[in-house]
């Protein structure tokens, strides 16, 4: 059953690609949720709207992000280390670009530490569910997105699922493939698990659709304590996923 009473959301990484959409879509709900959001700097706050529901803080400095925490009754963690191509790449020439991570903002600071730190914070405040969204490719150590920029990105958002698991706080681990700058609602959605879907052609997913599933990973029990992966079809084929319950019923592991 869907639940109706009122919740208090928390958004982290609000200023995010992502988070952006998943803010909107619970500010959209007001007779369902109470929306928060956390960004780590005054230019992500005014870029969604400036609101004073909006938490300036550093999710790598525990305190910082206390005050953010404070009442919610669900979090949604959206926060992730960004890797910085190096300048100076030029396309014409062939190769591959490089890239980095800004000092204090690697994947071990932000992907690691700052989701623990959020996990610590909201297990404190008391909440009721977290929704973690990290990545496809967690499986495997040698993936690429490990070895940009030395970050080892899925080592450290792995690391911070199971952290999560064990915390005792119901949970949902969304496992996204790659992330796609398109519109939402359109797609039929599949969930995965241990990255199955890498192996097939189907293995990208709107932004859009991916904070829907978030949204709609607060009303249903079937998808707590549970971790998958999740993909789309392409625009077309299939049938535009709207029976979320159903889709979450097709979950089968915890992480």
């Amino acid at each position: 059953m869907a639940d109706s009473s009122l919740r208090t959301v928390l958004v982290t990484g609000a200023g995010g690609r992502t988070g952006q959409i998943v803010y909107k879509k619970l500010k959209e709900r007001p007779n369902q949720y109470v929306t928060k959001g956390l960004v780590r700097t005054e230019q992500s706050k005014l870029k969604i709207g400036g609101a004073d529901d909006v938490f300036i803080g550093d999710i790598r400095d525990a305190e910082s992000i206390t005050p953010a925490f404070q009442g919610i009754d669900a979090l949604i963690i959206l926060t992730s280390a960004v890797p910085q191509m190096k300048p100076g790449f030029d396309p014409t020439k062939g190769g591959r670009p490089e890239f980095y991570f800004a000092d204090g903002a690697y994947p071990e600071q932000v992907d690691w530490i700052g989701q623990k730190n959020q996990i610590d914070a909201a297990k404190g405040a008391g909440v009721n569910h977290i929704v973690l969204v990290g990545s496809m490719g967690g499986t495997n150590p040698n993936h690429p997105l490990n070895i940009l920029g030395n970050g080892n990105i899925l080592v450290w958002k792995r690391k911070a699922e199971q952290y999560l698991v064990d915390s005792g706080v119901p949970y949902t681990i969304i496992r996204p493939g790659g992330l796609q700058d398109k519109e939402g609602g359109l797609r039929e959605l599949i969930v995965g698990k241990n990255d199955e879907l890498l192996q097939t052609e189907t293995k990208g997913i709107p932004r859009a659709d991916v904070a829907e599933v978030c949204v709609q990973a607060l009303n249903y029990e079937e998808v707590q304590f549970k971790a998958f992966d999740l993909a789309s079809k392409p625009e077309g084929v299939g049938t535009p996923t709207k029976d979320f319950k159903a889709l979450f019923s097709q979950i089968t592991a915890s992480f």
